[in-house]
């Protein structure tokens, strides 16, 4: 179906932080499949997993055991510090999950109609529970009437989730810890921490959507730990298998008991081979302690950027944390994709205005400065071509 606007590429092949033609023209991937690959591609721990994996079994379904998903669970829970989780295969499916766990958290309090706290310019996913508490008009248009129990409160603003403490029916605070589709959006230093304590006073649920954040893309294992807090659900998917398709809802003491037997379910979710490959994934970025090097290594890429760029007229802002970095124009500047395609470099545009940049983690020395050169280039020729 036509839901995609292809660009004229298509790779047979990939290694590391770069893709190839079938004609073996070689791209640098600063997209990582937006943000799902942060090992690069064809990482051998996770091509060995899968192999011996696929050759031994790949699904039974949850109607029994499976010790790859307890094996998964445990090595997550304990990075996490949190007490259960639950496998499916998608973001979307994940925050479906967490949205299902909050409404029950609310009916189990005799709450007939409970709403949750989302953020404006938000993106949670495109099912019909994600989209509705997603915080994109375009997204959702067509697709009407949303689902009701959502309400919107500007992002970065604590106070004005403080505003509804006084509504009974409010359960639960859904929100990313940096807005990634909403183009990289990182909020003020202890917004979270304000979130954390205004759930805590009115008995609420704070439920965290890491599924482009987590997995090390901050520098932290999950970006609200660079704040100190822990939240009650987070939700992952993405970089979970590096591709394989996979999604997890994790839960705290606060909501580890909520769903119960027969309240949710899944066919494929947490089968054998996706589980093989999230435990590569937990294993590698633990072997190299990667989060720490995408600290050290994305503040060095930003720094770069805001160096190259941050003075340059009609550059809003150079942000990002880690390997997560936005370049807002003002204005729309959906060319560059196609421009940057032409130099063999893969970026991504949201929002319109902002470049968003997910590298992989394995990103060379040589590879981050042709990155930081030709998108520094290609962003100076453009607004010189508008001004």
């Amino acid at each position: 179906m036509n839901t995609y606007a292809r660009l004229p590429v298509h790779f047979a092949s990939g290694k590391g932080a770069t893709l190839y033609t079938a004609e073996g023209d070689a791209y640098l991937d600063a997209l990582s499949g937006i943000a799902v690959c942060n090992l690069g591609h064809a990482h051998p721990e996770v091509a060995d997993a899968l192999c011996h994996q696929s050759q031994r079994l790949i699904h039974t379904s949850n109607l029994y055991e499976i010790d790859q998903q307890t094996a998964l669970a445990e090595q997550l829970l304990e990075q996490a510090q949190m007490q259960k989780a639950f496998f499916c295969n998608s973001g979307a499916e994940a925050n479906e999950t967490a949205i299902k766990l909050a409404r029950k958290y609310g009916h189990d309090r005799n709450i007939d109609s409970p709403k949750i706290i989302v953020m404006e310019n938000a993106f949670h996913g495109r099912t019909m529970a994600a989209l509705s508490a997603t915080g994109n008009p375009k997204a959702q248009a067509g697709f009407g009437p949303m689902l009701e129990g959502f309400v919107r409160v500007p992002f970065d603003d604590a106070e004005a989730v403080a505003a509804h403490a006084q509504d009974p029916d409010v359960v639960a605070v859904l929100v990313e810890p940096i807005q990634g589709e909403g183009g990289v959006r990182l909020p003020r230093n202890g917004y979270l921490t304000q979130l954390r304590a205004l759930c805590d006073q009115n008995d609420w649920l704070l439920m965290v959507d890491e599924i482009q954040t987590g997995m090390g893309r901050t520098g932290q294992w999950f970006a609200h730990q660079h704040d100190g807090i822990r939240p009650d659900v987070m939700t992952l998917a993405k970089a979970l298998a590096n591709g394989v398709p996979i999604g997890a809802c994790l839960a705290g003491d606060k909501a580890a008991d909520v769903l119960e037997l027969g309240n949710h379910g899944t066919t494929f979710g947490g089968n054998p081979l996706a589980c093989a490959a999230g435990l590569a994934v937990v294993k590698t970025l633990r072997f190299y302690d990667y989060p720490k090097k995408i600290a050290e290594h994305g503040q060095t890429l930003l720094s770069a950027f805001q160096s190259q760029l941050a003075d340059l007229d009609g550059v809003v802002e150079v942000r990002g944390r880690g390997y997560m970095i936005g370049i807002e124009l003002d204005r729309p500047c959906g060319e560059l994709v196609q421009q940057a395609l032409e130099k063999h470099l893969l970026i991504n545009v949201t929002q319109g205005n902002t470049v968003r940049l997910l590298p992989p983690f394995v990103l060379g020395t040589e590879q981050s400065q042709t990155l930081i050169d030709t998108v520094s280039q290609l962003i100076r020729d453009f607004l010189s071509r508008k001004a």
